[in-house]
């Protein structure tokens, strides 16, 4: 859960680093040193969690493939699939019916 992977693609956009201290809303708590520590068990939270790494991770008006998205998220978190279905099931980043695209939703 440390190690901090580099995607092998540069399109994809790095999370915000930030020194202001964390509040309910924020999720730098959920981070070290630009790692997620663990995904949160409670919905609010991960929710909180899943509307930054759209918001951070990935551009409106593009389309990504599985292993861009994959990449995206191993930047914070080994378990790239659990984030990948997260962000599917609430409904924040849309997969085309083959599962080839992903898209931010909205």
């Amino acid at each position: 859960m440390s190690d901090h992977e580099q995607p092998a693609s540069s399109s994809v956009r790095q999370p915000a680093s930030s020194s202001v201290p964390a509040t309910a809303s924020d999720v730098s708590a959920l981070f070290s040193r630009g790692r997620l520590t663990a995904i949160p068990r409670k919905a609010a939270r991960r929710e909180q969690l899943l509307a930054h790494l759209a918001g951070t991770l990935f551009e409106r008006e593009r389309s990504y493939t599985e292993r861009e998205v994959n990449e995206a998220l191993l930047t914070v978190h080994e378990d790239c699939a659990a984030l990948r279905r997260y962000l599917v099931v609430s409904g924040r980043v849309v997969r085309s019916r083959d599962g080839a695209e992903y898209r931010l939703a909205g």
